[in-house]
């Protein structure tokens, strides 16, 4: 039986790392540049964000929008059992890695969980059980299997499955799909 996740962020067990590990530039989402693996100058020495309440006000919209859908906590525990970049800054980097691959996982599998709710054929039921059982191993994720995962992969075969799924347009609200 698969393990159950949460897939709800958990910032306060989390290294700050959407802070620390992702680069963006200046743009309506974004108030400055900041270098992957830059520690935010918003973000305070608790791991707290200085201008939480402004964010939007001062430019930083894409935090708020911004979900890891649970991937921190996971990457911060689970992959780094708690170790922080903070004491030792070598960790930014693989931290990163970490996080920008167990996100892409967590968001496949919010949309395939989302999948649930169709009357689905068993084939496609079949199907979406196998896509979550490799997103979803009963092995935790370590740095080193993250790091071999093959994302592409399995994003390409999630994406034509949940394409697939089409014909199931209107089923959730009682509508037909057009022919």
């Amino acid at each position: 039986m698969r393990r159950s996740l949460d897939l709800t962020p958990n910032c306060e067990n989390c290294a700050a790392l959407c802070c620390v590990v992702f680069a963006f530039d200046k743009s309506d989402s974004f108030g400055i540049d900041k270098a992957a693996c830059e520690v935010c100058p918003n973000l305070d020495e608790r791991d707290r964000c200085r201008i939480f309440e402004k964010r939007q006000d001062l430019g930083f919209g894409g935090c708020i929008t911004y979900d890891c859908h649970g991937a921190g906590q996971r990457v911060t525990h689970e992959i780094f059992n708690g170790n922080h970049w903070r004491n030792d800054p070598a960790l930014k980097e693989r931290m990163g890695a970490a996080l920008s691959v167990l996100r892409r996982i967590h968001e496949l599998l919010v949309l395939l969980s989302s999948t649930r709710r169709l009357p689905l054929s068993d084939e496609e039921s079949r199907t979406l059980d196998r896509l979550e059982d490799i997103l979803n191993p009963d092995a935790e994720w370590t740095e080193e299997t993250l790091a071999v995962f093959p994302l592409a992969d399995v994003t390409h075969e999630a994406n034509a499955f949940l394409r697939s799924l089409k014909h199931h347009a209107g089923a959730l609200t009682g509508e037909r799909p057009p022919s």
